[in-house]
């Protein structure tokens, strides 16, 4: 792959986080050259070192997101596999659903299709100028025949931190589930899902927590893996000799081959994680976000979307510039500045009806990561006042 001359400035960590940790990089290149062994498929030396890397990764994922025990965390393809599984596995004809407008098109794509074609009502919450999910409406469509609420931890969008203790307290006292996307807050903000009314979770483990793509997470509370019925099924390298899906955790939902170069590297990102520490990590997040908003904040004709206070939100910030298509400045802010940011919806269409970016084709987002230092903040914020100033003048 031919890369450019110009200095790559990498500002898209809501969709991947990148660089990775050097750990990672040197996992997976000793797996591949060293190992290439099968998950659970072999009783060699060299398959048992694969086996108690894969089961210290669950360990550190379970240590991270405060799971009750290593076997809760399933080892999935992405987020969206993980949130796919859980909800076409739940989720039953006649059965109700309480979302918001934050929402991801990984959860609002497979409630579509249960809408649509399983005979399961949808029901989608408000949310403010800001992003945050309007309380009195949830607590008003959360009712004793609600079967799931489903809620985002952090918006890809306007970066806004929902108030998930909150809702999922909702939930419980109307007898619902409650599930949360942890795609956005998962290694950027502390969590302790045993101290949190949390019934399932799932998460990238490419982004936040700084894993290789291909890899994510499920977490399924203690009972629920009797009602969520396995979508994928097939050998699990246990229990071979039966016709039936086992149903122990995790196997019940990890069938066919792992992903075992991801989930090598994605053992090394938690463990460069656990090294540094989430306060550590969300500290400098906080550092970069708050004077990329103060940055952007001062520069004329720029409207920025989602709460000014860094604290309330992940390190996603989303603006626009006045009469300026987001898509032409971030194709800008890649050609001229070696700046790489995301433009248009970015997944997740409701919200923007709310932000009233629908018809303007979204925002521009820049999301920052753990790599990311205050020299490249303030290129961005100047190349952006550079483009502003640009086309007031033309």
């Amino acid at each position: 792959m031919t890369m450019s001359a110009v200095s790559r400035i990498y500002l898209d960590n809501a969709a991947t986080s990148w660089p990775k940790p050097e750990a990672v990089y040197a996992a997976v290149d000793a797996y591949q050259r060293e190992s290439g062994a099968a998950v659970g498929r072999g009783a060699t030396r060299v398959a048992g070192e694969l086996e108690a890397v894969v089961n210290r990764c669950r360990l550190r994922a379970a240590r991270l997101l405060g799971a009750e025990s290593a076997e809760r965390m399933v080892f999935t393809f992405n987020g969206t596999d993980g949130l796919n599984l859980a909800l076409t596995g739940l989720l039953q004809p006649g059965d109700r659903v309480v979302t918001s407008v934050a929402e991801h098109n990984s959860v609002l794509r497979p409630l579509w299709a249960q809408r649509e074609h399983g005979g399961v009502e949808v029901e989608y919450a408000p949310v403010d100028a800001d992003g945050i999910v309007d309380l009195d409406s949830l607590k008003t469509l959360i009712t004793q025949e609600t079967t799931l609420v489903v809620l985002t931890h952090a918006s890809n969008v306007t970066g806004m931190i929902q108030p998930i203790a909150a809702v999922g307290e909702m939930a419980h006292e109307a007898g619902a589930l409650f599930m949360v996307d942890a795609a956005q807050s998962a290694g950027h903000l502390p969590i302790d899902i045993e101290s949190l009314p949390i019934d399932i979770l799932a998460c990238s483990g490419h982004k936040g927590l700084m894993g290789p793509l291909g890899t994510g997470l499920l977490y399924l509370c203690p009972g629920i893996e009797e009602i969520v019925f396995p979508m994928r099924l097939g050998g699990t390298g246990s229990q071979s000799e039966t016709d039936e899906q086992p149903s122990t955790m995790p196997d019940r939902y990890e069938s066919g081959n792992h992903n075992a170069p991801g989930i090598v590297g994605l053992d090394a990102a938690l463990g460069w994680i656990e090294e540094r520490g989430i306060d550590s990590l969300r500290e400098l997040e906080l550092q970069l976000t708050s004077r990329l908003i103060e940055g952007l904040s001062a520069i004329d004709g720029v409207t920025l979307y989602g709460p000014l206070s860094p604290e309330q939100r992940v390190g996603v910030v989303s603006f626009n510039i006045d009469e300026v298509a987001p898509q032409e400045v971030a194709t800008i802010l890649d050609q001229n500045f070696g700046i790489e940011v995301r433009s248009g919806f970015h997944c997740a269409p409701k919200i923007h009806e709310s932000l009233g970016t629908k018809s303007t084709g979204g925002t521009v987002r820049i999301s920052v990561g753990a790599f990311n230092t205050t020299d490249q903040i303030e290129a961005a914020i100047s190349a952006v006042s550079e483009i502003a100033g640009a086309m007031q003048t033309s």
